[in-house]
C-alpha cells in the first residue's frame, strides 16, 4: 500500500511540475509581447491519509500527536500578475499605454474584449484598431465637438478628411488715440444740383419717379430698364459700389437709399448734430437737391463727384458741390473676422475725437462692412472714454453683429470687442492708430495630426491652427482582474468571477492615466522565471527519483518472492 501511494504521489508531483514548467515557459516566451501579463502557479496539499488522530494527555501519559501521510499536492490556482509593466516610448502617436489600473476596451466579431496592449493604428476608414483589427472603444463627439459620454463607440480620427472653421465671437483691439488735436465736430457736406420732376415741372421730391427726373439743363437723367451704379470714395479710398435697377416705380427716395447704404453714414445713438449744418448726419432732399452730411472726422471724408454715378457704364450728367469738408482727429483700421463657414469678412473701424473735458477724452468709433448681407454697410458705433491718465474708463467692451443671410453661415454673428487695451496717450508725431491684436475665428482647415492627453482625450490639430476634440479613449476596471479569461492575442474576456466592468475616463474613479506615443511592455521577470524554472526542474527530477527508488524496492520484493 505504501509503495503504491508513493508512486501515485510522485506521479502527481511530476504533473504539477510539468504545469509549473508550462507556465514558466509561457512567461519566458512572451517576455517580448507588449502588454503581456505573466502567470504563476500556486500549489496546495491534498487530503492526507490519517493513520491516527492522536490522543489527549492523561495522568500517566503525555498524549500523542496525529500520524498522517501526505498524498501529494494539487494546483490551487494559476494566477495572472497584473502589475504594471515597463513603459517604452514609441514612434506612433496612436500607440497608448495605461499607467495604473484598467484595460483598453475593444470590440470585434466575437464581442467585447479587454487588453493592456496599446499597439493601435488607423485603418482605411480612419478608425482606431489593434493589430487584430478590433475597434478601440471610446466616447464620441457631437456636431460642436463636445464629448458625448452616454455610450461608447468606435473611435475615428479622419486625418486629411475632416474640415473645420471657427466663427469669430470675440476680438481685441490695441493702439493709441491722440487726446489732442481738432475735435471731430463736422463731416463732409455734399449738395447735388437741383433736380426737377418733369411730370409736375416742380423741384423733385422723394416720391418723384426717377424716370421723370431732369437736371438743371432739362435733360432726363434716368431711363426705365437701366442699372445705376454708385461708386463714391470714403476716407480717401474707393468703397464697394452698389447698384439700383430703375423701374417704372423707382423713386428719388430709392436713389437716396442707394447712396446712404453705399456711404454707410450713421446717425442717432448719441451722435451729435453736425456743427456746420446743425443737422444729424445723413441724406435729405430740399428744393430738389440731395443734401449729404457725412460722419465727422477726416477718415470719414466723403468724395462724390460727377462720374461716380453711372448708368450702364455711362456717366449720369449729375453735378455736385462740396461746401464743407470733414474735420477732426481720427484714425481707421481694417480687420478680418470669419463666419461659421470660415469665410473672411472685412470690417472697417474708424475712431474720431468727439469730445474733450478737463479729465476725460471721448472717442466715437464707427464700424462698417461691405460683406454684411444688409444693404447698408454700417454695422455699429459706440464711444470710448479715457481718463486723465489715458486709461479706458467706459466702453471697454462692446458688441456688434454681422448678418450672413446671403449664405448658409450662422446669422447673425454676435462679436464681442475688447477695447480695454487701447490707450488715450499718444504724440502728434505718432498720431492715432488702431490694431487688431487677436480674434478667435479661423478660415477652413484640414485635420493634419492629433495628440492624446493623459485623460485619453483625442485632440485633432488642423492646419489652420484650430484644435478640436475628436473623442476620448475609455478604460475598463474590474473588481477582480484575476477572474478575467484570457482570450489570446493579449486580450481578455469578462469572467464569472471577474465582476462587471466599470467603463470610465482615464484618470477617474481609480483608473490609470494614458500615455500616448508609448507602449507597456511584458511584465515577465526573466531572472525570477529562470530561477523558478531551475527549481521546478529540480522538483521534477526529485519526484522522478522517488519513482526510481520505489521501482528498486519493488524489484527487491519480486526477487525475495522468487527465492
Amino acid at each position: 500500500m505504501g509503495l503504491t501511494s508513493a508512486l501515485n504521489t510522485s506521479l502527481i508531483g511530476l504533473s504539477l511540475n510539468e504545469t509549473s514548467i508550462d507556465v514558466l515557459g509561457n512567461n519566458i516566451a512572451n517576455a517580448g509581447t507588449n502588454g503581456f501579463k505573466s502567470s504563476q502557479v500556486r500549489f496546495q496539499t491534498q487530503l492526507s491519509r490519517t493513520l491516527t488522530i492522536g490522543s489527549r494527555p492523561t495522568v500517566t501519559n503525555g498524549g500523542t500527536n496525529p500520524r498522517q501521510i501526505g498524498l501529494g499536492a494539487s494546483v490551487a490556482v494559476i494566477s495572472k500578475d497584473f502589475t504594471q509593466g515597463s513603459v517604452a516610448n514609441s514612434t506612433s502617436p496612436s500607440d497608448l499605454a495605461i499607467q495604473g489600473d484598467g484595460f483598453f476596451v475593444l470590440e470585434g466579431s466575437n464581442g467585447r474584449a479587454y487588453t493592456r496592449n496599446g499597439n493601435f493604428s488607423l485603418n482605411s476608414a480612419s478608425q482606431l484598431i489593434n493589430d487584430q483589427g478590433m475597434f478601440v472603444q471610446g466616447y464620441g463627439v457631437d456636431a460642436d465637438y463636445n464629448l458625448v459620454r452616454t455610450q461608447v463607440q468606435n473611435l475615428q480620427i479622419p486625418l486629411g478628411e475632416s474640415n473645420v472653421a471657427q466663427r469669430t465671437t470675440a476680438l481685441q483691439l490695441s493702439g493709441a488715440l491722440l487726446p489732442i488735436g481738432a475735435l471731430a465736430d463736422r463731416g463732409t457736406q455734399i449738395l447735388t444740383e437741383a433736380m426737377t420732376d418733369a411730370s409736375t415741372s416742380s423741384p423733385a421730391v422723394t416720391t418723384s419717379l426717377l424716370s421723370d427726373i431732369q437736371n438743371a439743363g432739362g435733360t432726363n437723367l434716368f431711363t426705365v430698364g437701366e442699372t445705376l451704379q454708385f461708386s463714391p470714395r470714403k476716407g480717401g479710398r474707393s468703397i464697394e459700389s452698389q447698384t439700383l435697377q430703375v423701374t417704372a416705380t423707382t423713386t428719388v427716395a430709392d436713389l437716396m437709399t442707394l447712396m446712404g447704404n453705399t456711404l454707410g453714414i450713421q446717425s442717432g445713438g448719441g451722435i451729435a448734430n453736425d456743427a456746420g449744418t446743425g443737422t444729424q448726419p445723413g441724406l435729405s432732399l430740399t428744393g430738389g437737391q440731395i443734401h449729404i452730411v457725412g460722419n465727422s472726422g477726416t477718415v470719414n471724408a466723403i468724395g462724390f463727384t460727377s462720374g461716380d454715378l453711372t448708368s450702364n457704364g455711362t456717366v449720369v450728367p449729375f453735378s455736385t458741390t462740396t461746401p464743407q469738408d470733414a474735420v477732426g482727429e481720427s484714425t481707421s483700421t481694417d480687420f478680418v473676422v470669419f463666419d461659421s463657414l470660415g469665410q473672411p469678412i472685412t470690417v472697417r473701424m474708424t475712431a474720431v475725437l468727439e469730445n474733450r473735458t478737463t479729465n476725460a477724452t471721448i472717442y466715437r468709433y464707427f464700424l462698417e462692412s461691405a460683406e454684411d448681407s444688409r444693404a447698408n454697410i454700417a454695422v455699429g458705433q459706440g464711444t470710448l472714454t479715457f481718463d486723465s491718465e489715458g486709461r479706458v474708463t467706459d466702453g471697454g467692451e462692446a458688441t456688434f453683429s454681422l448678418e450672413r443671410q446671403d449664405s448658409a453661415a450662422v446669422s447673425p454673428m454676435q462679436i464681442t470687442m475688447d477695447l480695454s487695451q487701447l490707450s488715450g496717450i499718444s504724440t502728434v508725431q505718432a498720431g492715432s492708430r488702431l490694431n487688431l491684436t487677436w480674434q478667435n475665428g479661423s478660415s477652413p482647415g484640414t485635420l493634419q495630426s492629433f495628440v492624446i492627453d493623459e485623460g485619453g482625450v483625442i485632440n485633432g490639430i488642423y492646419d489652420n491652427g484650430l484644435i478640436r476634440t475628436l473623442g476620448q479613449v475609455v478604460v475598463a476596471r474590474f473588481p477582480n482582474p484575476g477572474g478575467l479569461i484570457e482570450d489570446g492575442s493579449t486580450t481578455f474576456k469578462e469572467g464569472v468571477s471577474s465582476g462587471s466592468p466599470s467603463i470610465v475616463s482615464p484618470g477617474t474613479f481609480g483608473a490609470g492615466t494614458i500615455r500616448a506615443g508609448a507602449i507597456e511592455l511584458s511584465n515577465t521577470d526573466i531572472g525570477r522565471n529562470l530561477v523558478d524554472l531551475i527549481v521546478a526542474s529540480t522538483n521534477y527530477r526529485g519526484n522522478a527519483r522517488v519513482i526510481s527508488s520505489v521501482q528498486q524496492l519493488v524489484d527487491e520484493l519480486l526477487m525475495l518472492g522468487g527465492r
